[in-house]
């Protein structure tokens, strides 16, 4: 850019007239170049997600093979891949021509100028006698040392369109907004003393209204228990307890503070949370297990082991809690992976414990193991229970049962039973498929 700048302002002082004639053809070359650059940014754009479209399918086909294997799906999944392959082949090779037609383009624009200053200096040099040749000759000099800059330019900017439309997809992601957040000055909560108090909520994901209205307590060391149908908003109470989604209309609150006043890291630090999917990485099982406090002791990983009835098979591992689980835990059963994610949660040790229908992808062995390490966990703590199999909460303080995001019932199991409403036709239901 110096050497345009210098060389131009030279330029200006040799024949103003020759100059002005060359900021004609200026904003002439910087438009078909624009236009190469447009078309390429946008090729570039559809590469991009064409790229995405064909690593998707293979992360679901590898992820998903026993499925594809099992339905004789490969050849179906292979003409997927081809096409998607194929597209991005074919955008892959527009992209690359275009920007093989850039070094030409710049080469043309920049002869074409020199041919017409050229014609227009001679004139002027000749005819016009305006123009002393010598200066003439000095001026094309510097109009020919200004191409070499003003090429290079134009080759940068068709990868920089290139690098932009690359930018832009990463981007959307980095500069997507979270909408929960801690306000400023939140509140620091580290215990929790009374209750947890649902008040009036109303809860909708998109245009579907999941809880309506809904009220409901939970007192310090009581077991609540909330049952219902799929869809019915369980799983969502556990969402919004933890403010992975905010209310739209009504307050939760934990000792009186409206959670959204809290500290987001301090409420979630006072919950534990055991879904029905173990999410596990590929790491040794005492790195997975320390998540929630990450200086924990060997000792204290034992004993959370034991708490979550996983020491015996732990213990019968080759390098014991030092051993790696492999990717997504794939070395362990479902339900040693239920349990290792029960003793994260018990190590962690929060006041308030929620578990997210944690035993409903396990077989009748696995379920009452780990109902076993549940037990555990949950006495003298405030927990939280969303359940499908009755048989995992008739211990609980308070069952509440849910039907389209409204409390229909609530009471203890035996008062449930003797009401003989909604949860004694559950319990029913289950006892007869059972």
């Amino acid at each position: 850019p110096l050497t345009i700048i210098f060389t131009i302002a030279t330029m200006l002082i040799i024949s103003p007239q020759l100059t002005l004639f060359v900021f004609i053809f200026i904003p002439v070359s910087g438009y078909i170049i624009s236009l190469i650059g447009k078309q390429l940014k946008k090729q570039s754009s559809k590469a991009q997600q064409e790229q995405g479209t064909f690593l998707s399918t293979i992360e679901e086909t590898i992820g998903g093979l026993k499925v594809v294997k099992g339905y004789n799906s490969e050849n179906y999944f292979n003409t997927v891949f081809q096409n998607s392959t194929e597209r991005f082949f074919k955008l892959s090779n527009s992209i690359g021509n275009r920007q093989n037609l850039a070094s030409p383009a710049s080469e043309f624009m920049g002869i074409t100028v020199i041919a017409i200053l050229l014609w227009y200096g001679g004139q002027m040099v000749l005819i016009d006698k305006t123009l002393d040749g010598a200066k003439f000759i000095a001026y094309m000099g510097l109009a020919y040392n200004i191409l070499t800059p003003a090429k290079a330019i134009s080759k940068a900017s068709y990868g920089v369109k290139r690098g932009n439309a690359a930018a832009e997809r990463v981007l959307e992601i980095l500069e997507q907004e979270n909408p929960i957040v801690s306000k400023e000055n939140a509140i620091e909560k580290t215990t929790f003393d009374n209750n947890i108090s649902i008040q009036n909520i109303n809860f909708k994901y998109e245009n579907e209204t999941v809880l309506k209205d809904f009220s409901l307590q939970i007192n310090k060391g009581q077991t609540v228990a909330l049952v219902g149908q799929s869809g019915s908003g369980k799983s969502t109470i556990a969402n919004l307890l933890t403010r992975f989604y905010d209310v739209n209309d009504g307050t939760i609150s934990i000792d009186g503070i409206n959670i959204k006043d809290m500290n987001l890291q301090s409420l979630r630090s006072l919950m534990g949370l055991v879904t029905q999917d173990s999410i596990l990485f590929n790491d040794t099982i005492k790195a997975n297990i320390a998540l929630g406090k990450l200086d924990a002791t060997d000792d204290e990983i034992i004993e959370a082991l034991k708490i979550a009835n996983a020491f015996e098979f732990v213990n019968e591992l080759p390098l014991g809690i030092y051993t790696n689980i492999g990717d997504s835990g794939n070395k362990l059963s479902g339900g040693q992976k239920q349990r290792l994610s029960i003793a994260r949660a018990v190590l962690k040790n929060p006041p308030i414990m929620i578990l997210d229908e944690a035993t409903s992808a396990l077989d009748t062995e696995s379920e009452k193991f780990v109902q076993i390490a549940l037990e555990n966990m949950m006495q003298n703590r405030t927990s939280i229970v969303i359940a499908h199999r009755l048989s995992t909460i008739q211990k609980a303080d308070v069952i509440v049962v849910m039907q389209k995001g409204k409390i229909v019932e609530q009471g203890t199991h035996d008062e449930l039973i003797a009401h003989n409403g909604t949860y004694n036709k559950l319990v029913t239901m289950q006892s007869f498929e059972s």
